[in-house]
C-alpha cells in the first residue's frame, strides 16, 4: 500500500496567499480573539473579587443615615422606653 501524494489530500489554500499579509494579520486577528475569549471564559468560572475584602481600611460613615432618632441608635429599644 503506498501514501497518496499530499495534493490528493484537499489542500485548500496555495501556499502564496498563506504566506500573504493578509493572511498574516487575518491570523493575528484570530489568535487574539481566541485569547481574549479563553480569558472571559476563565474568569467566568473563578468566583467573584471584592476588593474590600482586601483592603483594611473601615468604610463607616460619619453620621447615622438611620430611620430611627439618634439616641437609639446602638441601643436596644427595651432599653430606652
Amino acid at each position: 500500500m503506498s501514501i497518496p501524494p499530499i495534493h490528493a489530500w484537499g489542500v485548500l489554500l496555495p501556499e502564496s496567499f498563506l504566506r500573504s499579509p493578509f493572511f498574516a494579520v487575518l491570523a493575528t486577528f484570530v489568535a487574539i480573539n481566541t485569547v481574549m475569549y479563553l480569558a472571559l471564559a476563565v474568569a467566568k468560572i473563578l468566583p467573584k473579587v471584592y476588593l474590600t475584602d482586601y483592603l483594611s481600611g473601615r468604610n463607616r460613615r460619619g453620621e447615622t443615615r438611620s430611620i430611627h432618632p439618634p439616641e437609639l441608635v446602638g441601643r436596644h429599644r427595651r432599653e430606652v422606653s
